[in-house]
């Protein structure tokens, strides 16, 4: 029975996960090659490494979008085959629909999956209101700044329910002062669900201000996950003053001595492709 409710903890594992692409030449480009990552139920992951090094295929790999030429993965111990129910996904780029109010873009994830609209609607209010939009309701995207339209990104895909959340780079456009709001937002809707979380960002202070483990990616082609560390910083966390914390400038700089020479061959290796090209 114990062995059975651990392995139900495990929301997320890849086992030795390789994607490959065939290219126009009939050549192939393995992007990522034998990823092996597991990620408990309500623990908060996040993945930083160089541009171009896989990080958002593993996103795709978990939520269904591509399947792993090799290996396998598996969404609370059950093998993955077509898309991923269980997860919700916040891309970089807004998703939202321009026609559409805050409302009834929060409203929509429901509505397609049959609930009564009036029920929708009354839900989305709710969600508009925990991310500190309620007076923003009847607003149009085009009205709102990009952090609001990212609360509201966030607001859609929470009122599913998702168990699993993917998030790549989703603060990447905004400017630091709403990143760091968004991030306690992030934090503060979190810690009260403890959803499964794979976060994706380049920005090596958010990953360790946000995350319960940071994981490094090496630089690709083959790139492979080639660091794991725990963050050991208490929580509940206040981004604005965990990066002030003497543990929080030790872990940057452990985890950095690692990352630079990775974020220095991806450099590299895009210089040669420029050139080549």
């Amino acid at each position: 029975m114990q062995a059975n409710q651990a392995a139900a903890s495990t929301a997320v594992v890849l086992d030795d996960a390789t994607v490959a692409f065939r290219l126009a030449d009939a050549r192939v480009y393995t992007a990522v090659e034998k990823a092996q990552l597991a990620v408990e139920q309500g623990e908060f992951v996040a993945i930083v490494g160089p541009t171009g090094c896989g990080k958002s295929t593993l996103l795709n790999i978990v939520a269904g979008l591509l399947r792993p030429a090799s290996g396998a993965v598996r969404i609370f111990d059950r093998p993955l085959s077509g898309l991923n129910r269980d997860a919700g996904y916040l891309f970089q780029a807004d998703a939202l629909f321009p026609w559409k109010t805050a409302l009834d873009n929060v409203a929509i994830g429901l509505e397609v999956q049959g609930v009564p609209r009036a029920e929708a609607l009354g839900r989305a209010e709710g969600w508009l209101t925990s991310v500190g939009l309620g007076a923003f309701a009847s607003r149009y995207p085009h009205m709102l700044s990009g952090g609001q339209r990212k609360r509201v990104g966030l607001a859609q895909v929470l009122i599913r329910d998702p168990k699993i959340l993917l998030m790549d780079e989703p603060f990447g456009p905004l400017d630091a002062q709403t990143r760091q709001i968004m991030g306690n937002l992030l934090l503060q809707l979190w810690t009260a669900d403890r959803k499964a979380v794979l976060f994706v960002t380049h920005d090596l202070e958010e990953a360790i201000a946000l995350a319960d483990r940071v994981v490094i990616m090496s630089a690709g082609p083959n790139a492979r996950i080639i660091g794991n560390w725990r963050v050991p910083l208490p929580r509940p966390r206040d981004i604005f003053e965990v990066r002030l914390e003497k543990e929080f400038h030790a872990l940057h700089s452990q985890i950095w001595s690692v990352l630079k020479d990775e974020v220095m061959k991806g450099y590299a290796q895009s210089s040669q492709v420029a050139e080549a090209g």
